[in-house]
């Protein structure tokens, strides 16, 4: 997603920044207090993402052959998956069931929680994703702490996805950058995302509560063929949004971000919350930052993307399959991200500091 970054001009005046941090308020805030905006997220973010184009003075048909282009995959992923899970999920419902005789649920939660985190490195985090969607319906929890279990699992798969090139765009691009190997991210952020992963799993398996009502499987009832593609087309227009919200804030990375320490970069990459990842380090990483500025952007990226919709593509996909609203995310996820932020930002401090 990075080849959009080429197209940028220069340099732009005052009130084309003032006018894109407006932007950034906007999709910051919208989706909370607006219930339009909420229900239709990818009209709204793709909207923003072509104004912020603009405002950048940044369209070119490189970039409206990427914003088509890239999501295409993941769509098809997407759509392959939701057909699969379509018509196996008699067989799957009983594999399950089985599983769910043999173990204990709190260690059954922590399983896929920490589970599916680190094999989102081999698998890809769409594919994980789709996975803790369709392991979430079959739960059958009450619809509260099904959501906050669906959300600290696509934390934990956010953070595992990027120990190895294939987990997720994000480590395929920073590996690309630095011109390492498929070790590479792993040696610098395995300490690091691990114990986070496995902090998750403990967490999601401490807070579920026994079977209740009101379970995210209701979502799921009369599911049709048109529902599993309509699901996929949504996803295509989310990924393409956040494409154009990349490209078109990129002037406010490269002028305010890039240059700051590395303390700042930790907080400031908080941004990712809101906007694709791997554009956003693209934008920042490469061979002339030290060692300590590459980590505290790297951590900051992966542990924000969780907070909100928008921020990594596991929330994306989850949200969209178990129509998780953004007011219901962030009401959760903006806790568990600050928190993970502020431990992660501790033990920083004190190795490093």
């Amino acid at each position: 997603m990075s080849s959009a970054l080429a197209a940028l001009p220069p340099g732009l005046a005052d009130w084309q920044y003032g006018a894109l941090w407006l932007l950034v308020g906007s999709v910051l805030v919208l989706p909370f207090v607006i219930r339009w905006v909420e229900h239709n997220l990818e009209a709204f973010l793709l909207l923003m993402g072509a104004v912020a184009v603009t405002i950048s003075g940044a369209w070119a048909l490189g970039l409206v052959g990427e914003a088509l282009r890239q999501p295409v995959g993941i769509t098809l992923a997407v759509l392959a998956a939701g057909l699969a899970f379509h018509y196996g999920r008699g067989w799957l419902d009983r594999r399950f069931r089985a599983l769910q005789a043999r173990l204990p649920l709190k260690v059954l939660i922590f399983l896929v929680v920490a589970g599916l985190g680190v094999l989102s490195s081999v698998v890809t985090c769409i594919i994980a994703a789709l996975v803790l969607v369709e392991i979430i319906h079959l739960l059958r929890l009450d619809r509260r702490r099904e959501e906050e279990l669906t959300i600290l699992a696509c934390f934990a798969i956010g953070l595992g996805a990027v120990l190895t090139p294939v987990g997720e765009p994000l480590s395929t691009i920073v590996t690309a950058r630095l011109h390492g190997g498929f070790w590479l991210l792993f040696g610098m952020l395995g300490g690091w995302v691990l114990p986070g992963v496995i902090g998750l799993g403990l967490v999601a398996a401490w807070v579920h509560p026994p079977r209740g009502r009101g379970s995210l499987k209701d979502v799921r009832r009369g599911e049709t063929l048109p529902d599993v593609v309509i699901r996929a087309a949504k996803v295509y227009l989310f990924v393409a949004a956040l494409i154009l919200l990349g490209a078109g804030l990129a002037p406010l990375v490269e002028r305010f971000i890039v240059r700051l320490p590395a303390a700042l970069l930790f907080w400031v990459n908080m941004i990712s919350a809101i906007l694709d990842n791997a554009t956003l380090a693209a934008a920042e990483i490469g061979p002339v930052m030290s060692h300590d500025q590459m980590m505290a952007v790297l951590l900051g990226l992966l542990i924000s993307g969780g907070m909100l919709i928008p921020g990594n593509i596991p929330n994306i996909i989850a949200a969209s399959h178990l129509k998780i609203g953004s007011r219901a995310w962030a009401r959760f996820g903006v806790p568990v991200g600050l928190g993970l932020m502020v431990a992660y930002f501790a033990a920083w401090m004190t190795l490093h500091g």
